[in-house]
């Protein structure tokens, strides 16, 4: 794991508890978690990894 995969994955997961997003019942969508550009383009790669926590439903919300 790279140390900028490192980054952006804490950076994601630090957006997303900000917001509340910590269960499938309260996600939320990467405009209402405030992602950047750059942190958008993670998110995909981030998502289901096996390391990771970041999940998403069937809705395309996100949660922590």
């Amino acid at each position: 794991m790279s140390r900028i995969e490192v980054k952006m994955r804490q950076r994601i997961n630090l957006k997303f508890e900000k917001v509340g997003a910590t269960t499938k019942k309260t996600a939320v969508t990467f405009i209402e978690a405030n992602l950047d550009l750059q942190e958008q383009y993670w998110l995909p790669y981030l998502v289901g990894n096996l390391l990771g926590n970041i999940r998403k439903t069937v809705d395309n919300r996100y949660y922590r």
